[in-house]
């Protein structure tokens, strides 16, 4: 079988099913499979999504194991030579699976994702280089964001939309539709399961770079990607800095460990002062002010 599909669902099924019927509308000539895994959802996903998509294989994970253990849970069952994760808050256009299977195959890509597009049809960023210290001081001041300096750094948040109209290589890509060889995969042991959500994608792709395995961004595929349907922007922005703080423990020396903290909470307070005296954005203070604590 050339693809297996991931699609991993909690308590988002209406979002879930607009994926899956797009999914159904793909004009490829792959053999391929689709494989849904719920996360111990509580609206009815498990048996509205058999009933509908009879056709795919819809499984319970047992529980709300979180976004790596998900799909890790749907790698050791799908039958693919590739694997596709990919969010359920997507819609992929009818030859979306074609053209970046072909990208795959032509450039040999064991790591690769597409264009993710908003609903508006615009250009959505995703991804950026490793986080290194360097990376990392250049986002929690903003200097990526100066116009003089973004044209040639590489960021950790790569956000330029011209960036995104062509072929790149960059160090990291999103989990949100990740196409990977199976077999790279399970030399990778798959995503952390140790990553409840966000910073797995990081994690897979800072282990990838170790092995010398390039992660390839292709620009003719698209697909629309709807935005945090199932999370909150707290739990973005949380979530990336305890994401972050774990894979400095893992990856990295204490002293390193040392500094990515210090410039996580000069940067959480800069963006306390920013959103709270300046911008006068009290839910974003308060986000950054948990941020500060949790760095």
């Amino acid at each position: 079988m050339d693809l297996s599909i991931i699609v991993i669902n909690y308590n988002t099924k209406s979002v879930t099913a607009d994926c899956l019927l797009s999914l159904k509308r793909s004009q490829d000539n792959l053999t391929k499979e689709v494989l849904v895994i719920d996360n111990g959802s509580t609206d009815g996903s498990l048996n509205y999504l058999k009933k509908r998509f009879p056709e795919f294989k819809v499984y319970s994970a047992g529980g709300n194991v979180g976004f790596a253990r998900g799909n890790n849970f749907g790698a050791k069952k799908a039958l693919g030579k590739y694997l596709w994760l990919l969010n359920s808050d997507t819609i992929v256009k009818p030859d979306t699976i074609q053209t970046l299977f072909d990208e795959v195959i032509k450039h040999r890509a064991m790591i690769a994702s597409c264009r993710l597009l908003n609903p508006d049809g615009t250009i959505q960023p995703q991804g950026g280089y490793l986080p290194t210290l360097g990376r990392l001081f250049n986002w929690m001041f903003f200097i990526d964001d100066l116009p003089f300096f973004r044209s040639f750094l590489k960021p950790y948040h790569q956000n330029r939309l011209a960036f995104f109209k062509v072929n790149q290589q960059p160090g990291w890509l999103a989990g949100t539709a990740l196409l990977v060889e199976k077999k790279t995969y399970r030399r990778l042991n798959g995503l952390d399961n140790k990553i409840f959500m966000y910073g797995e994608d990081v994690e897979f792709c800072l282990k990838a770079e170790k092995l010398a395995l390039p992660v390839h961004y292709f620009s003719a595929p698209q697909l629309t990607h709807l935005g945090q349907a199932s999370g909150s922007s707290e739990r973005a922005i949380l979530g990336e800095y305890s994401g972050l703080k774990y894979i400095y423990q893992k990856h990295f020396s204490a002293w390193k460990l040392w500094f990515l903290q210090l410039f996580l909470k000069i940067g959480a307070l800069l963006r306390v002062i920013i959103f709270g005296i300046i911008l006068q954005d009290e839910k974003r203070k308060a986000i950054y002010l948990k941020a500060y604590k949790l760095a």
